[in-house]
């Protein structure tokens, strides 16, 4: 079979990626795990008793008082991000908002919604006091400004904050959250971390799941 341009560009975005993925999903435990840079953030629960953190890999961003003149960042965080993982089980994009701009965020959720499917993304106000009390918890170096981030932040199931410890971009090497406003750190650093953390669950999974099965196999 003649080597064709196409059949090299095909291998190299669906087979090559399935490959690596197949090699990495036959070993035990041989990736590196997502570093925690925060432990127990607080949840999201104290803003709105319905929504939480826990039990879900979340992406938490802070739209602030100009939502409107900050909305590119996250339409990149809808089409870098959520796009990617709709699909998968307890993922979800939490976007905290000031309480009195109610308005404002539920046009950016129309505007985003004209091409996405909204069912994983959640908008919740706060006041003042609690989305800088929320946005404290991570222990980021940075500060909100006016109520908005230009950075996501990454959390796990047991509510600590994920990212980076030797990120070579970041003060002191540290990446706390993802530039919303650079695609391309959105494409090399935050979607290849979101993928680190879902296969750390599907592997500690397997691998509870194996260990039942050689109970079960020797009688205990």
């Amino acid at each position: 079979m003649r080597l064709t341009k196409k059949r090299v560009v095909l291998f190299l975005l669906f087979i090559f990626p399935l490959i690596c993925f197949l090699i990495l999903s036959t070993g035990k435990n041989n990736f590196t795990k997502l570093p925690v840079v925060s432990e127990n953030i607080m949840d999201i629960s104290s803003l709105d008793s319905i929504e939480t953190l826990k039990d879900h890999i979340s992406v938490v961003c802070f739209l602030g008082n100009n939502i409107a003149e900050n909305k590119a960042g996250f339409f990149n965080l809808n089409e870098k991000i959520y796009k990617k993982f709709i699909a998968y089980n307890k993922f979800q994009i939490i976007a905290i908002y000031p309480q009195d701009k109610e308005v404002q965020a539920r046009e950016m959720k129309k505007e985003i919604g004209a091409f996405t499917d909204m069912i994983k993304w959640k908008f919740i106000a706060g006041s003042e006091e609690q989305i800088n009390a929320l946005h404290a918890s991570f222990k980021s170096k940075e500060t909100l400004y006016n109520l908005y981030s230009f950075r996501a932040f990454l959390v796990d199931r047991k509510g600590n904050l994920r990212g980076r410890i030797n990120d070579k971009d970041s003060k002191e090497g540290t990446l706390f959250g993802y530039n919303i406003e650079s695609v391309s750190e959105l494409n090399s650093k935050m979607k290849d971390d979101v993928l680190v953390l879902f296969y750390e669950y599907y592997a500690a999974f397997k691998d509870k799941n194996k260990n039942k099965a050689d109970r079960k196999e020797v009688g205990l």
